[in-house]
């Protein structure tokens, strides 16, 4: 639907090809070489005719170290240190050739050992495991910096989910993204509360506070339980222990999982607000209940995809159908032309359009209830009538998530917790560092400490960018 209702580009603009010239990358010579000709004798030079060549040189190397070893005069030893980033006797740019070929080139750990033990290596398959899932510690810094930057500066994020398997089980792999991030995390649940607790990132407390008393108003808690826990000063936890045992002196039955989840999601949510995240930061999701907090939005796309889903029995049926998702299209269209130009003035016409499209009665049941069921979401799908620059679908969290389903089905799922988060957070850093302009290599060459382009942290950036 995003793209159909696209403006045409216009006759002159369609006939305009690329420019085509030189490339741009020939002032990064790395070498220069004249090539001779054999003439016949009386020939005359007439100069050089320039080619520009681009090669790449992949070898296998065997380094030979010898560290020195002293005796200082208290009779400890001291062995020189071996350079940056070596690991298991293997070299930071063997490291960062197999991590860039297992998230960005999706190339399994058994055809990355087929490789490097054709080029010249004597590799397994399993020292090309523990090359992608250990030591990245400061990888794993980045990307909750990443997450933490991109929840406190952005004006919005886009959310989305779809299966992983991880242990023989099923999970489910959660991204949070926008225009200059994206993460993602795979866990056991996919409930609000699960949700709550990834958007908390690094956090582990528990406040209950009156963003928690909001939330749990909002979701219709029990006002004499409000009465129980309120008190003067907000109320802080360090985990979920003593969150815990705080519900149970109030007399809180805390193994009634329903109603301690609702608590638990407050709690989470007024650590969300007390550490500044989210703010006013609008959620874009697929209706998907458990993305169902905050400043929500609806994906379009997804409202009208429920229409494509009817399977009416009559033409009269069928054609109620094409009417209404053809007021919709067009509806849809006006919204992305008032985007690029917001005006207020325009804003009440929308709404009564809307509810001339969503009240109208077919005679088609299954349409008349879908309609009225939308129209009770009127306003997180028009709530890009307030923020003018959140998106109008979630198209760019389905985008994230096709990589984590390639990944799923060439390379299956993970066994180990290491596995699990090198994964995320590799494929979280691909994706940012794509968002930024940011070449992957060159930014996988800089945090191993090899020479070459230095690249600042993706949080700055991603903070930067906003």
């Amino acid at each position: 639907m995003d793209k159909a209702t696209d403006d045409k580009p216009g006759v002159q603009q369609a006939g305009k090809k690329k420019p085509r010239g030189p490339k741009l990358d020939v002032k990064r010579v790395s070498r220069e070489e004249v090539l001779r000709a054999n003439v016949p004798s009386g020939s005359r030079f007439k100069g050089y005719k320039s080619c520009f060549v681009r090669e790449l040189v992949l070898k296998a190397e065997l380094v030979h170290y010898r560290r020195e070893c002293w005796i200082t005069p208290d009779g400890k030893t001291v062995i020189a240190p071996l350079p940056a980033g070596i690991i298991g006797g293997y070299g930071p740019n063997v490291r960062r050739l197999c991590l860039m070929l297992h998230a960005q080139g999706q190339v399994t750990t058994g055809r990355l050992a087929t490789l490097l033990n054709d080029v010249g290596f004597e590799i397994s398959k399993r020292q090309i495991v523990r090359l992608l899932t250990k030591a990245l510690d400061e990888f794993v810094a980045e990307d909750a910096a990443v997450l933490h930057a991109g929840l406190v500066s952005s004006s919005y994020v886009t959310v989305d989910d779809t299966g992983a398997r991880h242990a023989h089980g099923n999970f489910y792999t959660t991204q949070i993204g926008s225009d200059h991030f994206t993460v993602f995390r795979t866990t056991k649940s996919k409930s609000r509360l699960n949700f709550l607790s990834l958007l908390r990132g690094n956090y582990r407390d528990y406040v209950l506070n009156d963003a928690a008393f909001e939330y749990l108003e909002e979701r219709r808690g029990d006002p004499g339980l409000f009465a129980r826990l309120r008190t003067f000063e907000p109320q802080g936890f360090c985990n979920q222990v003593p969150f815990l045992e705080y519900l149970a002196g109030k007399g809180i039955d805390i193994f009634d999982r329903q109603g301690i989840g609702v608590l638990a999601e407050a709690g989470l949510w007024g650590s969300l607000r007390h550490h500044g995240l989210l703010g006013d930061v609008v959620i874009v999701s697929d209706d998907a209940g458990q993305f169902r907090v905050g400043n929500h939005a609806l994906c379009w796309v997804h409202s009208e995809r429920l229409l494509q889903k009817l399977m009416p029995a009559k033409p009269k049926e069928a054609r109620s159908v094409t009417l209404i998702r053809d007021l919709i299209w067009r509806f849809y269209k006006a919204l992305k032309a008032w985007k690029q130009k917001p005006s207020p003035q325009a804003i009440p016409g929308f709404r009564r359009r809307f509810d001339r499209i969503f009240t109208l009665h077919t005679g088609y049941d299954a349409l008349d209830q879908l309609l009225t069921r939308l129209h009770r979401r009127k306003d997180e799908l028009l709530k890009v009538l307030e923020y003018p620059h959140i998106p109008l679908h979630t198209n760019a969290s389905e985008n994230d998530l096709r990589t984590v389903v390639t990944k799923r089905k060439i390379s299956g799922g993970t066994l180990s917790r290491d596995g699990r988060v090198a994964r995320d957070t590799m494929l979280g850093l691909m994706k940012t560092c794509k968002k930024l302009g940011l070449s992957f290599y060159h930014y996988l060459g800089d945090r191993l400490g090899i020479s070459g382009q230095t690249i600042p942290p993706l949080a700055g950036l991603v903070a930067a960018k906003a």
